[in-house]
């Protein structure tokens, strides 16, 4: 059976756009072709493509056209101004992302997200030096023409050289030109679009020669298959910058009027900031009113495995570096203080955990909170009208936030009061078992020395002693300890108690007894 040829027109602008239509039928191209020849006065030439399905051949970029050829037959061809960003993978491999359109209908079931092209070091269409690899040369080919279509002025109109970024991790040059946000790195490069920022966090570190600076993004930047909502930049707080800004005074005074000058010096995050929020218009959120107990922004805490900071703000929390989660007020169903290992090992009483749940029925649990943060935090939350769930009377977890509130009180712990004892003191710890030694015909009462008070010890014994000996001096049984006056048999069968010397050395300490002090 013969299967029936389809044809394609290529339309290419002298912009360099090109446009393809598909679908044509056998007896449609020369009908096509007379009307482009009388209208047009231009005769289209016939291109074979292959279809063969292989995955090995060249590359021939023209304009904004990337093609990709197999024995000199077309394969496929992509538009660079779809492209997003693009990056190197290791040495030999380059990445094209492309940018994703989500208003497409539901019938579009596919679409191109990436593409990886694997260039030997043998290259000789892109051939390479001891500086760079022939996927580098590439790569750079690509990235002078990707993203055509978003309005790239060239010269970006400031730069901060060597910034690190903490999310996605790498050191990079930052430039802010006119239409986008770029992220230049030795391997990536990310073209951010200003209409895609939604807002920017300053959040100075604690007692720490840093400041974190958010760009939070809407879509998301993408590296690979791991998409990155937040991009998260670290600046050293105290270095002073000038920058000058590449704008024309005429572009300055009618577009960005109010917004941008032509000069700035300050610290660099404060540059940073103010230029991005002129050129993009995004607002910017600052630390509130919450303080914690050393008078910083932030509390450290846990995060599934990751160690950071939580930031309370006015309209929500957001836990960095790792992974960066901004939580809104709104978005809260209500938070819970949770006494961390309630009833485990002593130390646990010194942090507590937060837990805060989503409408969504999302959760996140902020661990490992010192509990001297407790006071300042729960006011913060309390003070903004959050649901807090376990207010109560302080008895079990239903009064958690009782039990906390209090960070003098600290409720003894058994566990280590008797490690205590038993580090600091030479006296015998058996005393509770002589009680248990006493003959059924012993008898006697109580004397001065022995004092009318019952220990924990004769009351663990207490049932029992008392059907033997219900008569004593003061109506009481024997069940108490009578270390002078007993009975000659009685007395025959009690160890003799050493006089305590005061000048004898004591018991070394355990290391845990060092390790629990330490921690209190």
């Amino acid at each position: 059976m013969k299967v029936p040829r389809a044809y394609q027109l290529g339309v290419r602008i002298k912009d360099g756009l090109s446009y393809t239509f598909i679908g044509f039928r056998e007896q449609d191209v020369s009908s096509l072709i007379n009307f482009m020849q009388k209208n047009l006065g231009i005769s289209p030439d016939e291109k074979q493509l292959s279809v063969g399905g292989h995955n090995w051949g060249g590359i021939g970029i023209v304009g904004s056209m990337l093609t990709f050829m197999v024995e000199s037959k077309q394969a496929f061809e992509v538009s660079l101004a779809d492209v997003s960003q693009t990056q190197m993978q290791g040495k030999t491999d380059v990445l094209l992302e492309f940018h994703v359109d989500d208003t497409t209908g539901a019938n579009e079931k596919d679409s191109l997200m990436d593409m990886s092209f694997h260039v030997p070091t043998s290259n000789t269409q892109f051939p390479g030096n001891e500086n760079r690899t022939s996927a580098q040369i590439l790569w750079e080919a690509i990235l002078d023409r990707a993203d055509n279509g978003s309005g790239s002025s060239g010269e970006a109109v400031v730069t901060f050289e060597g910034i690190a970024i903490l999310t996605p991790r790498g050191r990079y040059a930052v430039e802010l030109h006119l239409p986008f946000l770029r992220l230049q790195g030795q391997a990536n490069d990310f073209k951010i679009q200003y209409s895609s920022i939604l807002r920017l966090f300053v959040l100075p570190k604690s007692n720490n020669p840093h400041t974190i600076v958010v760009v939070t993004l809407d879509p998301p930047i993408r590296k690979g298959q791991t998409l990155y909502p937040h991009i998260v930049i670290q600046f050293e707080t105290e270095t002073v910058v000038q920058k000058n800004m590449k704008l024309s005074r005429e572009l300055l005074d009618e577009k960005y009027k109010d917004r941008l000058v032509e000069s700035y010096q300050g610290l660099v995050h404060e540059v940073f900031v103010k230029v991005l929020r002129g050129l993009s218009g995004a607002k910017v959120t600052r630390p509130g009113s919450f303080r914690n107990y050393k008078n910083g922004y932030a509390v450290k805490s846990s995060l599934k495995a990751e160690d950071g900071l939580l930031y309370p703000l006015e309209k929500g929390f957001f836990f960095l570096p790792k992974p960066p989660t901004l939580i809104l007020d709104e978005e809260i169903e209500f938070v819970e203080f949770e006494r961390h290992g309630a009833g485990g090992a002593s130390m646990s009483s010194q942090y507590f955990d937060l837990l805060v749940k989503l409408k969504n029925d999302q959760e996140h649990l902020f661990r490992n909170i010192q509990r001297s943060e407790y006071r300042n935090l729960f006011n913060f939350i309390n003070g903004k009208g959050l649901k807090v769930m376990n207010l109560g009377d302080g008895q079990g977890t239903s009064g958690v936030t009782d039990v906390l509130q209090d960070t003098d009180d600290v409720a003894p712990d058994p566990h280590l009061e008797r490690i205590k004892n038993q580090a600091g003191s030479s006296e015998d710890s058996d005393e509770e078992d002589e009680d248990f030694v006493l003959h059924k015909d012993d008898g006697g009462s109580p004397t001065d020395d022995s004092g009318g008070e019952e220990s924990d010890a004769s009351e663990s014994g207490g049932e029992k002693q008392v059907k033997r000996k219900p008569k004593g001096k003061d109506g009481e049984g024997s069940g108490k300890r009578k270390p002078k006056g007993m009975d000659g048999e009685g007395s025959e069968k009690r160890k003799p108690k050493k006089k305590k010397d005061p000048n004898a050395p004591k018991r070394p300490m355990m290391p845990f007894m060092y390790f629990s002090m330490a921690e209190r």
